[in-house]
């Protein structure tokens, strides 16, 4: 059986409520998976999936994609660059696996953000789109950001049983202080929010959504009738508009967990355990692992999140990426020996599935940090210039495309604004001017040709 926080896939039981005394199929999800990946209109996809490798926190892009051996030595910091098999690139020795594979995926070295926060940064990257009011440094409100990219992708997809936009993570994602603005519907309502999903060190899904259900047990969820006397009590107790909202988390959680394709895709002890150890035993890469089953199965838009915190040493975090007083020290021991192996592991396990060239997998953070390094020999924020990752679904590999200046700090040519980051990435996933235009979002927006 599942408990409430952790399920074992092969053992989950239940029904939806509107479903009850029917075979417990699993409903439809607002923008859900696509139909064979076709679309509602525009280009075809080259992309039938996306999946977004969200390193929240801001990673360092001299100490990983864009190293500077020649600069200062109050900019190189303490690693060497080391050669990859694409002639123009460079990598931190901390990725010699990526280093090996740089024929796989194209680096883009000029990406530029708009803030320096972590939520308001976050909140632009994932949307493409800066606040119309201000920005959550100004007390902007959830109207004030564009719907995130994830978002938008399954509102143009047609529905089936999953959802068309999946965040692996313990629950939404952002700092201490609470969630990025701008990581699901914005201004469309939370029925266009990711769903929500974490998977941990083990491999065990859960469902955050399903802590919000107070007085749910295994042997509830087990007794149909139980469960719809009980829910009928609770309708009673509650204001109507509440219990929409609760009826809708009810529907989603059961109805998932109750899909016949769910309970095979949420299942990793269907996969080998070699290719289990390959991705490692921690949550990012068993979450990185199930990300991949869910573009087996053609959901639209995954979103892989390293942590649900960006802060790394405060009690509450997940090790994230805000390195501020021991970066080099955490990159050596953790973060950059984890990213090598994971990311190495899920390209090699999408191209030897064949499935890299319809999948558009992305890697960044929303910013990177201070070339400079500070006082107490560490990096702070820094967005005026970092790094992306890019491969399949389209993209060109084995490309460096734009450059930084000699120490890091701002594009030497071809900067690559957030809308620019968007606008490649719904194209790439079949929706072009006249679908984005249609939806209107990302209007004027255009692409990053280089990597095309």
């Amino acid at each position: 059986m599942f408990d409430i926080g952790s399920f074992s896939s092969r053992d989950c039981s239940g029904i939806s409520r509107r479903a009850f005394l029917q075979a417990g199929a699993a409903l439809p999800f607002a923008g859900g998976l696509s139909a064979l990946g076709q679309e509602k209109g525009g280009n075809p996809p080259r992309a039938k999936s996306v999946m977004l490798i969200w390193l929240g926190g801001g990673p360092s892009h001299l100490d990983l994609f864009d190293p500077k051996p020649k600069a200062l030595a109050q900019y190189r910091g303490p690693f060497s660059a080391i050669q990859t098999r694409t002639p123009e690139l460079l990598v931190s020795e901390l990725l010699p696996n990526l280093a090996q594979r740089s024929h796989l995926y194209s680096v883009v070295q000029s990406n530029i953000n708009y803030q320096g926060g972590h939520r308001p940064a976050g909140s632009i990257a994932m949307t493409g789109t800066r606040p119309t009011d201000g920005g959550e440094d100004r007390g902007g409100k959830v109207d004030g950001y564009g719907p995130s990219i994830g978002s938008i992708l399954a509102k143009h997809r047609q529905s089936k049983s999953l959802p068309g936009f999946i965040s692996l993570a313990r629950g939404p994602v952002g700092d201490g202080v609470g969630p990025n603005i701008g990581q699901g519907g914005g201004k469309w309502g939370k029925a266009h929010d990711p769903f929500m999903l974490s998977c941990n060190e083990e491999g065990d899904v859960s469902i955050p959504k399903l802590k919000l259900l107070e007085g749910l047990s295994p042997a509830r969820l087990a007794d149909r009738k139980t469960m719809l006397r009980e829910l009928d009590q609770l309708r009673r107790s509650i204001d109507s508009k509440p219990f929409r909202v609760w009826d809708g988390v009810y529907d989603q959680a059961i109805g998932l967990l109750t899909s016949s394709e769910a309970t095979r895709v949420f299942d990793l002890s269907r996969e080998t355990e070699k290719t289990r150890q390959a991705f490692g035993r921690t949550a990012f890469g068993q979450s990185c692992l199930l990300g991949r089953r869910l573009v087996e199965a053609e959901v639209p838009y995954v979103q892989v999140n390293w942590s649900r915190y960006v802060e790394v040493l405060f009690p509450f975090s997940d090790y994230g990426w805000d390195t501020h007083s021991d970066n080099f020290g955490l990159l050596a021991d953790w973060h950059g020996p984890l990213l090598d192996r994971v990311l190495s592991a899920l390209l090699d396990d999408l191209h030897e599935r064949g499935l890299l060239d319809s999948t558009l997998v992305v890697c960044m953070g929303e910013f990177g940090r201070t070339p400079k390094i500070n006082s107490i020999g560490s990096r702070d924020h820094w967005h005026q210039c970092y790094f992306s990752v890019w491969a399949g679904g389209g993209v060109k590999p084995g490309l460096v495309v734009g450059a930084s200046d000699a120490q890091g700090e701002f594009p030497a040519r071809d900067p690559v604004t957030p809308a620019m980051v968007g606008t490649t990435i719904l194209d790439l996933a079949g929706m072009g001017t006249a679908a984005r235009a249609e939806m209107r979002v990302l209007e004027g927006g255009h692409v990053i040709d280089a990597l095309l």
